[in-house]
């Protein structure tokens, strides 16, 4: 009896478990997924002694300085209007930044010392573009700089005085140039041209010496220099697919013209990153993404380390995200597909492992749900993958769906915390990721089998991935919305006028209507590019048909489903014309067409409050559409 007794006790509590896994999570407040978080891209001071991040500062993601050890931190920006977009150690006194307005992407080079003094705008030019070649970290006061402030075509170089803004060209664009490579004592020694469809890489002994052509391909082929050898002053590590489908690490002879060893390279993908100690003059590793990212060391010391911080840090992924000049500190990064996880420092002389802050600690992972890797056959037999994440706690069946298609195209979707994935998920919608064709990291063919298929194949891989749902029960049929941002809200806007039926409603984020506007509006620094985009995506005048049949706007009269577009006013990319002409064309025949226009942003929305407004909308759209849960804005929790 009494073992009977222990018996059903035990029975209870499984059921109890298991019914506690498989409960649905609460509703979570959308500001919870789209805030700002509470800090976030730490960096280290060239000496270890301090930390630099973002963190919020009237609603804005301002900079921070902060001596390790300490408790309060400095606030050395006084951004209000846009969140400052991204921020590097200069030297170990001070820091600089860079912010655009509203959204134009031509961002401002500003510098401020650690205690908030000093500041300074260094690049005060209107409607001008402003990059990082390098940052010379073993000179102080200057770095170098590209800029399109002679051309607003063509970005040339200048060595910079971080602290008087004082500047030098010591490279003129001649036209073509769209990259500059400096070697580890900061002089610029190769070059990389375009002539919109072919790709030279130009080398120099130094920098008195004229630039010569080393090696020329076309764009379908590359051949990426990353950085100098440690051993050789004439060989620079590249990532190159040719002669191979597959990106992989090589070594490249400058003099020669010709690549001399294979380091690395992985049979199904492309290689994303590259690591090397700039203190012991040695490649330490890659990384490479399939499901998600896994990394190979060359290293045994690095290799340790990566070891030693899983070991410590179970049940994340770990990323070591910077070091000091010493390499004796570093900054880890841990994240899952449910949490943007933390950062911490790490002391490799001591092993002490210090908690600096947790991204977004509002968002519990037990609430979160499983992002899975999946994979399907097309219609023509080719293997597509991406992600499904199913709403926690719901059986997953005949469920309602968003498709949410990456924007790029030339991009593809990893595996890790998404905040729109988890929010709709927390709708109760399943999430689709495709990885279709023309995506980026499965190899050259993969790619090219994108070139002009806009609303064509690459659509049908994403329809055949939707239908793939269908078949497996997952789906509910009726129920099934597409969303996607910048090419993803293009996909969308495809999906609804090419597959109608198909679809319930459709949200276009940033997204093209229009491959013909589209082509003549694009950045003034991408009109070197312009041959190639005529190759990949179509040229108006020689592929006029291509292009009418692929432009979502000119079949609007094939629409019929719902649907919500949002647009920043100042967007470079992805002209305000590409969404009022949408609009205006399906309001003419009465369809139910939301229309959101944000006239401080540019592509995609960057202010918290804006991006509140747009995934509000969002959800209301979606519930009233697909029927998923929906947050009561009133002041109560609904359904």
């Amino acid at each position: 009896m009494k073992r009977a007794w222990i018996g059903l006790m035990l029975m209870l509590v499984m059921f109890f478990v298991y019914c506690q896994k498989e409960s649905v999570p609460p509703l979570i407040p959308m500001e919870d997924f789209f805030r700002n978080p509470t800090k976030t891209s730490f960096k280290l001071s060239p000496n270890g002694e301090y930390v630099a991040f973002l963190q919020p500062w009237e609603s804005r993601l301002n900079v921070y300085v902060q001596k390790i050890g300490d408790e309060k931190a400095v606030r050395i920006t006084s951004a209000k209007n846009r969140d400052i977009a991204g921020f590097a150690w200069a030297n170990n006194e001070r820091v600089i930044y860079v912010q655009d307005k509203d959204g134009d992407e031509n961002f401002k080079l500003y510098a401020v010392n650690i205690d908030g003094s000093n500041p300074a705008v260094l690049t005060p030019y209107e409607k001008v573009r402003v990059g990082i070649v390098d940052d010379l970290r073993d000179d102080p006061e200057h770095m170098i700089i590209q800029m399109n402030k002679r051309d607003p075509r063509v970005f040339d170089a200048y060595r910079i005085n971080i602290v008087t803004g004082e500047m030098e060209m010591i490279a003129q664009n001649p036209g073509n140039i769209s990259q500059w490579i400096t070697d580890w004592d900061g002089r610029i020694r190769v070059a990389v041209t375009t002539d919109g469809v072919n790709t030279s890489i130009l080398y120099r002994e130094n920098e008195k010496s004229p630039f010569k052509t080393v090696i020329t391909t076309s764009f379908k082929e590359t051949m990426q220099p990353l950085f100098f050898s440690f051993d050789d002053p004439k060989v620079v590590y590249a990532l190159s697919n040719i002669g191979r489908d597959k990106e992989a690490l090589v070594r490249f002879d400058l003099e020669e013209g010709k690549e001399t060893e294979v380091v690395y390279q992985h049979p199904e993908v492309d290689l994303s990153g590259v690591m090397y100690s700039r203190k012991r003059r040695v490649v330490l590793g890659v990384s490479y993404i399939t499901d998600r990212r896994h990394y190979t060391f060359f290293d045994e010391q690095r290799e340790k380390l990566q070891k030693e911080l899983e070991k410590r840090l179970r049940g994340y992924e770990v990323a070591v995200v910077d070091f000091n000049r010493d390499e004796d500190k570093c900054l880890v990064r841990t994240y899952s597909d449910k949490t943007r996880g933390a950062y911490y420092l790490y002391d490799l002389n001591t092993k002490k492992l210090t908690k600096l802050s947790d991204v977004s600690p509002w968002l519990k992972e037990e609430y979160m749900a499983d992002m899975k890797p999946i994979s399907f056959k097309s219609r023509d037999g080719l293997t597509i993958h991406g992600y499904l994440t199913l709403p926690k706690g719901v059986r997953p069946k005949n469920l309602p769906v968003v498709v949410n298609p990456h924007g790029g195209p030339w991009a593809r979707d990893v595996w890790g915390f998404n905040p729109e994935v988890q929010f709709l998920a927390n709708r109760g919608y399943a999430v689709l990721q495709i990885n279709f064709r023309g995506s980026t990291g499965y190899g050259k063919k993969f790619w090219q089998l994108g070139f002009k298929q806009w609303g064509k194949k690459m659509q049908d891989d994403i329809t055949d991935g939707v239908n793939w749902l269908i078949e497996q029960g997952i789906a509910d049929p009726e129920r099934i919305a597409i969303y996607g941002g910048s090419y993803g809200g293009y996909a969308t806007l495809a999906g609804l006028a090419f597959t109608p039926d198909l679809y319930a409603c459709g949200v276009d984020y940033v997204g093209v209507s229009n491959l013909f506007t589209f082509l003549n509006t694009i950045p003034p620094y991408w009109k070197p590019y312009l041959d190639m985009f005529h190759e990949m995506v179509g040229d108006p005048k020689r592929d006029s048909l291509l292009l009418a049949e692929a432009s979502p706007v000119l079949h609007a009269d094939k629409i019929k489903a719902p649907l919500f577009i949002a647009q920043g006013a100042n967007d470079p990319r992805v002209n305000k014309a590409e969404s009022d002409q949408m609009v205006e064309a399906l309001r003419k025949r009465g369809v139910d067409v939301e229309y959101m226009v944000k006239y401080n942003e540019g592509h995609g929305f960057r202010n918290e409050e804006n991006r509140f407004d747009f995934y509000r909308a969002m959800e209301k759209f979606l519930a009233k559409h697909i029927g998923g849960r929906v947050w009561d804005y009133k002041g109560e929790e609904g359904e």
